[in-house]
């Protein structure tokens, strides 16, 4: 069967068994990235092996898939469980190229902190889910007297499969995914914020991955959750995968954005936060982005010691941030995490057809494992 004929009976199979409506509950068929025999690095993973394994981190996820042309969704991530106005973090932001509508920086800038869930989504539902953020942050308990909020809201442009112009993000999907954010595994691939995102010109998505230091340089853990849109030529363990498998796909190469969460439960302030959140962009250059003019590319990274978090009962830190000479393995981690984060966004992201019929199939797995035997990468 030829590649026209393949394309066109994926897309009668989407159109009789739904698009992406059973895409994520079937996500667990695909393998990650590991699962497949990719590993990269040589820092071991969590227990999870994603954003989860820093203790007290959440995700939550709402997809919305209706009709023929909206595809997109809502992920929160959770620094803690309790009040982040009252109990804030440490945090920083890198800006890779931005080409973006990330909203919240400045005063993150200015701070170093953030007090907020951070909720990605879709390009134009940046204002929406904002006021959903604030809504929630207002009406929790403690928070009566609060006049100003800041809300970290990251973006990715998914209008190839999605009807972005109608923004069918609302406040309540806003609430409903910081409501249902989890520790655990989290569902990865086409949900949530990644449900019309596209990656390398396949299916993109959520993705996520964590290293974990020795005993001896002190267990840390980093953990790394990616939203994959960009473009580039793929690159799997330094294997030419994207040059391959282009030579037998019309599919291009896609320009867009990553936006890239960083946990770490090792005592960082902002400082040192934003020299951690500036690595990952190199783990994304490891998978063969050149971070395009119109790619909006952000780390947002934030340390869970308890020991570091400003509030309101507390005026000043009480806990011992690591020194500078402490950075090199979690410089380390956050390259690995970030690179894995994204092979496992587009391993386990499903195809999609979306708005205008417009088709996204996933990355032919098989196939791209016969491409790393060849080159030699896989464990």
């Amino acid at each position: 069967m030829g590649n026209k004929a393949k394309r066109y009976l994926c897309v009668v199979l989407l159109v009789i068994f739904g698009t992406g409506l059973r895409g994520a509950e079937h996500n667990n068929v695909r393998p990650r990235a590991r699962e497949a025999g990719i590993v990269p690095g040589v820092l071991s993973p969590g227990n999870l092996n994603g954003i989860t394994d820093v203790e007290g981190v959440k995700v939550g996820h709402v997809t919305l898939i209706e009709g023929k042309d909206i595809r997109t969704g809502v992920t929160a991530i959770l620094p803690h469980s309790g009040n982040l106005f009252a109990e804030k973090v440490p945090a920083a932001i890198y800006l890779g190229n931005a080409f973006g509508k990330l909203m919240g920086y400045t005063q993150v800038e200015e701070l170093g902190n953030i007090e907020t869930p951070i909720v990605l989504t879709n390009t134009l539902n940046v204002g929406i889910v904002a006021d959903g953020v604030i809504e929630y942050m207002l009406s929790l308990p403690g928070n009566e007297n609060v006049m100003s909020i800041n809300p970290v809201v990251g973006e990715t442009n998914d209008g190839w499969l999605n009807n972005i112009r109608s923004r069918p993000v609302r406040q309540h999907h806003v609430r409903e995914a910081i409501e249902k954010a989890a520790a655990g595994p989290v569902e990865e691939g086409s949900v949530g914020a990644g449900t019309g995102t596209i990656c390398f010109g396949f299916k993109g998505g959520i993705g996520t991955s964590s290293r974990q230091l020795p005993k001896s340089q002190g267990r840390y853990t980093v953990g790394v959750l990616v939203q994959s849109n960009f473009g580039g030529v793929l690159t799997i363990n330094g294997a030419p995968v994207g040059t391959e498998l282009a030579a037998e796909k019309n599919s291009g190469n896609k320009s867009g954005s990553c936006m890239i969460v960083v946990a770490t439960d090792a005592p960082l302030l902002s400082r040192n936060l934003k020299r951690l959140a500036k690595r990952a962009v190199l783990g994304l250059a490891r998978t063969g982005s050149v971070m395009n003019n119109s790619s909006g590319d952000y780390v947002i990274a934030f340390s869970t010691a308890k020991g570091l978090r400003p509030g309101a009962k507390r005026k000043r830190v009480s806990g011992r941030p690591l020194p500078n000479s402490k950075m090199d393995l979690l410089f380390t981690a956050v390259v690995e995490a970030t690179e894995e984060a994204v092979y496992n966004s587009i391993f386990k992201a499903t195809a999609v057809i979306g708005r205008d019929n417009h088709f996204c199939e996933a990355l032919p797995i098989e196939r791209t494992l016969e491409i790393c035997r060849k080159y030699k990468v896989l464990k």
